[in-house]
This record gives structure tokens, C-alpha cells and sequence, in this order.
């Protein structure tokens, strides 16, 4: 791991690639294309590679996505979708299953607590954290009790609870209110609240995306990492491959578009218009690979 500092002045301009607004993130790019073998395309699910609904239930990859992923996954070391959400649940959603040329994507999912492999289509996780349960159980009274906004509702994540606000009459109110309080809540059951766009989930401590990032990246050994994300959970990935290239890893941090997340658009190296941006990345970064 380590290759020298690649320039983007030693490679032709191609049409439709962007370039990125910092130097890291140029080298990151020109790393990537140089040596696909060796690079990584990790990708957060939800509001990276599939549109925000107001039905997290409902949400699904973007229609191209699949596609580009299976044209361009063959010329890497490995694509990697990285999510909150239950492993199988972004199979699922993403429909990423059983598709030619994602033969060896790899979903981890629940920040890591779990991890699907394309190539045997199993899903391997760890014990689940006896707080999650106890937390189910609690959450519905403890919400009524604290006289949450009309239209707040709960997703159940398996390995994590969630509360939303983007139902509720004024959900930037609802979710501010609700952050000190859930945070008590979770704090008694030994687990943490991870913030995101009008979301706040209930979770164990100890694992998040950065973690589960590093950890693969050291595992597949690679050299260079596209990383795309769009919410506030991504922001430890965020940190992890800035750590990394300061371990010889050349990264390039991708935002997917939204002005309701401005600190991880702040932190990016390139900033694009949320998933249909994304695929056109991809695509664009496709066509320049050998």
C-alpha cells in the first residue's frame, strides 16, 4: 500500500469527469484511474445510491446504478456498499443479488455488525446487543410520555431502532427535541444516538462506518478508495479515509448532494447532485478505465 502521489495533469482530461475541489481528492482520482486493480469503490445506500423517500421501507437503488456497478465492479479489488441498514435489507432494496459482474460485492451493513458476500450469498453477524431489545420494547410508551410530534414514527432496524421526524408538522423541531431525550433513553440501555437527515437511531457504540471501512480496506489491501456518502453517518468514513491517506492510501471523498447536511459537503472532495450524480460519477469514471 503506499504508491507515489499521482497527478491529474499526467492523465487526458476525460469528458463528463469531474474534477475535484481539492488536491487530496485530485490525487485520490488519479490514483483510482491509474490503478483500478488496486481501488476500492465504497458507497453509502441510502441518499448515495438510493433516493431518499419519505418510506424508508420504499427506498430502492436508482435504476442505473446496478448497472454501472456491474461495469465497473470487474475492473476493481472490490465495491463495497457500507449502510446503517440491515445487511439483507440492502441486498434487497439495492437488488444486488445474483447479478453478473457483482459476483464479489460486499454489503456490510449495520455499520459493519454485519457483512452479506455476493459470492456466497450468506450474511454473516455478531451477537445482537441485549440494549436494542430492551430499547423496542420502551420506545412507543417513552415517546408518548415526552409528548412527541404528531407524525414521528419508528422504524425497527433489527440491530438498531430509529425515530423520524420528516412526517411531523415541523420536523426540524421534531428532531432537535427528541435528540436530548432519545439520547438519555439510549445512555440507560448502553447504546448511542447517531444523528442523520431528520433521523435519529438508537444503536450499540463501538462500530460505525469509519471502523467498518478501515477494517475492509486493510483487509482487500487496497490502494486507493472512492468513498460516497450523504448523511451525517458518513462523516466517521469521512474521517477514516482522511486518516488513510496519511497511511499512503489515496481516497477521493464524494458528497452526495443535500443542503440539509452542509458539514459532510464541507469535508468532501467533490460534491454531486445526490444519486443520479453518483451513477453519473461512476459512469464517467467507467468509460476512463481500461
Amino acid at each position: 500500500m503506499g504508491d507515489p502521489t499521482y497527478s491529474l495533469s499526467d492523465l487526458p482530461e476525460p469528458p463528463g469527469l469531474p474534477v475535484p475541489v481539492t488536491s487530496a481528492g485530485c490525487d485520490g482520482l488519479a490514483a483510482f484511474l491509474a490503478r483500478p486493480e488496486r481501488a476500492v469503490v465504497a458507497l453509502d445506500f441510502d441518499g448515495t445510491l438510493a433516493p431518499i423517500v419519505p418510506d424508508p421501507e420504499q427506498a430502492r437503488a436508482h435504476p442505473d446504478a446496478v448497472p454501472v456497478l456491474a461495469a465497473l465492479a470487474p475492473r476493481l479489488r472490490s465495491v463495497a456498499v457500507v449502510t446503517g441498514r440491515p445487511a439483507g435489507v440492502a441486498v434487497r432494496y439495492g437488488g444486488f443479488a445474483g447479478v453478473p459482474g457483482l459476483e464479489h460485492l460486499v454489503v456490510l451493513g449495520h455499520y459493519g455488525a454485519e457483512r452479506w458476500d455476493a459470492v456466497t450469498g450468506t450474511v454473516r453477524a455478531a451477537e445482537p446487543h441485549p440494549g436494542v431489545a430492551a430499547v423496542r420494547a420502551e420506545l412507543p410508551g417513552f415517546l408518548d410520555g415526552i409528548g412527541a410530534w404528531r407524525g414521528t414514527w419508528i422504524e425497527e432496524k433489527g440491530r438498531a431502532v430509529a425515530v423520524h421526524t420528516r412526517r411531523a408538522q415541523d420536523p426540524q423541531a421534531a428532531f432537535e427535541a427528541l435528540r436530548e431525550p432519545l439520547g438519555e433513553l439510549a445512555n440507560r440501555h448502553g447504546l448511542i444516538v447517531e444523528p442523520g437527515r431528520l433521523v435519529l437511531e438508537l444503536r450499540p457504540p463501538g462500530m460505525d462506518k469509519g471502523v467498518a471501512l478501515a477494517e475492509y480496506l486493510r483487509e482487500v489491501g487496497a490502494e486507493s478508495v472512492l468513498y460516497a456518502g450523504d448523511d451525517l453517518g458518513d462523516l466517521p468514513a469521512f474521517g477514516a479515509v482522511e486518516k488513510l491517506r496519511s497511511d499512503g492510501v489515496a481516497g477521493l471523498l464524494v458528497c452526495s448532494g443535500s443542503t440539509e447536511v452542509e458539514e459532510l459537503a464541507g469535508r468532501a472532495d467533490l460534491v454531486v447532485d445526490g444519486p443520479l450524480g453518483v451513477v453519473r460519477l461512476l459512469s464517467a469514471i467507467t468509460a476512463r478505465l481500461p
